[in-house]
């Protein structure tokens, strides 16, 4: 894992800048301050997964004497979280923060993109990296993963980019879109063997600290897991439901149903999202190729009934991306990011009215609803957009 090691010269080669700063301060504040508050349940659950799966006890049942909710993360999660659970609460849950801000700042920086271009997405995702942060989440992480398939993809460096896909797969699904930059590689059959092959170890990976038949029983709890919790998900129109802020859930609280079936939605997206991956001649072309990562960035979270304001750190990293490739920073462009700023990323801090938080934004999930706008105005790009500088 050199290349890693080699690429956090950020540290040295960027002057010390606001965003940078804001970054890593906003995420040891976020964690210092639900420290004190002995308000990181969700680290708790993370923490346990390690030491349920080390005493293999079911990693997806309710433990109501160790944390509230359930664990819905897959099996290998014990692996990456397991150096911080051996850590005081207090401290893993500053450094889980703290490497969840780092991993994603170094995907970003990783980017084919300028410095300034690079600071500007960390600008427009800080906020609800934030969020991220005070939920003591691995959303970061999430959107990391997926950046750095696109990187090592770019870099002709597939088992890389099939390493963070499969681990990120195993873990919370989102990141398996980001097999769409399959086409973008010019390896194509190393990246399926390479794919296969950390399908594999990363599998049988937690099996090193527990046994065979456990894990293989566990990705099967996982699955009545993540099913139980669709279900739960779309069960409530309440304005107080945190989870489904996402496309569907819009449609589902504005009609006041519960019976909306996803696959109205879902069905017509993929279509729309698949569409213009017909324009081959344009995979040459390094912006196309970035829109597609800004799409995948979104897509994964306001086409996910499982997304939350947690969530939106991926979403928003994408329409960082999307605004900087834009060349023209017209009012309408401008215009679209103020309203994501405002309505994604602020609506869900104490800037914004409780009355309006609660019963408007929350109550209609319209959370989702600027990243929708992003998403279609990526579609158009790339469907019928014409070739732009490859220096951006």
């Amino acid at each position: 894992m050199n290349f890693l090691f080699a690429e956090f010269k950020i540290f040295k080669s960027w002057k010390i800048s606001i965003p940078v700063l804001l970054w890593f301060l906003l995420a040891f504040i976020a964690g210092l301050a639900e420290v004190l508050h002995h308000s990181f349940n969700n680290y708790l659950i993370f923490r346990q997964v390690f030491w349920h799966t080390l005493a293999q006890t079911n990693l997806y049942s309710p433990y109501p004497a160790e944390y509230a909710d359930i664990n819905h993360y897959g099996p290998v999660f014990s692996v990456v979280i397991a150096p911080f659970a051996v850590l005081p609460d207090w401290l893993g849950v500053i450094a889980w923060n703290l490497v969840n801000a780092a991993v994603l700042l170094l995907a970003i920086k990783m980017l084919p993109l300028s410095r300034r271009n690079i600071l500007i997405i960390l600008l427009i995702s800080l906020v609800d990296m934030m969020s991220a942060a005070h939920n003591v989440q691995f959303n970061a992480m999430t959107a990391a993963f997926i950046i750095l398939a696109f990187v090592f993809v770019e870099r002709e460096r597939d088992i890389w980019a099939t390493f963070f896909i499969v681990l990120g797969f195993l873990i919370k699904l989102y990141p398996i879109a980001a097999i769409v930059f399959f086409l973008f590689s010019k390896h194509r059959v190393r990246f399926i063997c390479y794919g296969f092959m950390w399908l594999a170890v990363l599998f049988c990976l937690p099996m090193i600290f527990s046994s065979p038949d456990f894990i293989i029983r566990s990705y099967a709890d996982w699955y009545h897991a993540l099913s139980d919790k669709v279900v739960e998900n779309v069960s409530s129109l309440s304005h107080t439901h945190m989870q489904d802020i996402c496309v569907m859930g819009i449609i589902r609280r504005t009609l006041q149903t519960t019976s909306f079936n996803d696959l109205y939605v879902l069905v017509p997206a993929v279509a729309i999202f698949a569409w213009p991956l017909l324009r081959i001649s344009q995979y040459a072309n390094t912006a196309y190729r970035l829109r597609y990562l800004a799409l995948v960035l979104i897509s994964v979270v306001i086409f996910s009934d499982s997304a939350e304001s947690a969530t939106y750190v991926i979403a928003m990293t994408g329409v960082g991306i999307w605004y900087v490739l834009e060349q023209q920073k017209t009012p309408w462009v401008i215009g679209v990011l103020v309203f994501a700023i405002f309505v994604t990323s602020l609506s869900t801090t104490d800037l914004c009215p409780p009355y309006i938080k609660i019963h408007i934004i929350r109550a209609f999930a319209l959370k989702a609803l600027p990243c929708l706008l992003v998403w279609l105005l990526l579609i158009k790009d790339v469907a019928f957009g014409k070739n732009l500088p490859d220096k951006i």
